[in-house]
């Protein structure tokens, strides 16, 4: 009898917790939402935010606020996300830099990204851009490379510093061709672009919104993408892969996290919204003339995939590139 009257009690503790996240779940939002970007106001990320802000708050009932925490590799905004309650109104707005390349480039982090986050979508996907100097002595991929080859060690590369994207995405390229190159690292393309604009470097990998502006000027010229095909928005620009790299891919895709433990009825809701309004024309065209186009495929699933492609991915360059942990 006792151990019935057991049984019946877990049964019914159960109970009380699925109904719990399901009211958790029908109520959602209960309050305004806030995205947390790991980046400073005006990149690509704070950029995708801020669109994606004009309609998800109509479309979920709530306002949606985007809040800048830059700095520490992102660590800081990653913090406050995956220890904050698990209710789906605060999310983090991450790239490969966050869920790939810290964990084999940092010695020991506060967190385990895959554990302590849960996926929601891919917001944005984008190709970053090799350019270079305006009066670099190449226009085009092969004139870059045959450029490089003939004077080894004597170009220089600007990146937004050791261990980002920028700089892992050019290491990969210099590997795969077997290409000399001197790294010059910055904090941020704030201060790796104007070093390409104003001839301090001779090439660097960036957003295109970073260096389109300058571009349209005639001070830098852009390459190719970074990406494994053309994109769809800037068919102008060839990829990498062009170079005789057939698999030669490391996209920009910015993505959306919430704390680990959110119920999955609101990271569904969640994902749904996204997916809603990635569809609106009106912020498709104002994600393109950024630089990104919506991601072929959304929701968690997907985006969960992507995490385990880039981690792979981004380990082998940091091996190659010989980065040791900080």
């Amino acid at each position: 009898m006792m151990k019935r009257r057991q049984v019946l009690g877990q049964l019914a503790v159960a109970a009380l917790g699925v109904t719990g996240t399901s009211v958790q779940a029908q109520n959602f939002p209960a309050k305004s939402l806030r995205i947390v970007v790991p980046y400073a106001a005006g990149g690509s990320p704070d950029t995708v935010a801020r669109i994606l802000t004009q309609q998800l708050g109509s479309e979920l009932g709530q306002s949606v606020v985007v809040e800048n925490i830059p700095g520490s590799s992102g660590i800081a905004a990653i913090e406050i996300v995956r220890n904050g309650a698990a209710d789906g109104h605060t999310l983090l707005m991450a790239d490969a830099a966050h869920w790939a390349v810290n964990r084999v480039t940092k010695a020991k982090l506060p967190h385990n990204f895959q554990k302590d986050l849960a996926p929601v979508s891919i917001a944005s996907y984008s190709a970053l851009y090799l350019s270079v100097f305006g009066k670099f002595p190449a226009s085009n991929l092969s004139e870059l490379v045959a450029a490089i080859k003939a004077k080894p060690g004597a170009y220089t590369y600007g990146s937004s510093g050791v261990g980002s994207l920028h700089h892992l995405s050019m290491e990969a390229f210099k590997s795969a061709l077997g290409l000399d190159i001197l790294h010059v690292p910055y904090k941020g393309t704030g201060q790796s672009v104007p070093a390409l604009v104003s001839g301090q470097v001779d090439m660097a990998i960036a957003a295109y919104n970073s260096i389109v502006g300058f571009a349209k000027e005639g001070r830098i010229k852009i390459i190719a993408g970074n990406t494994r095909e053309r994109m769809t928005i800037l068919p102008q620009f060839p990829p990498m892969g062009d170079a005789g790299l057939k698999d030669f891919h490391f996209p920009g895709e910015n993505a959306l996290f919430v704390p680990s433990g959110t119920p999955k009825p609101v990271i569904d809701r969640l994902a749904a919204a996204i997916a809603k309004v990635l569809a609106m024309p009106d912020i498709v065209t104002k994600l393109n003339a950024a630089g990104v186009e919506p991601p072929k495929l959304g929701g968690a699933a997907a985006l969960a995939e992507t995490v385990q492609r880039d981690i792979a991915r981004y380990e082998s360059v940091v091996r190659i590139a010989g980065i040791q942990p900080d």
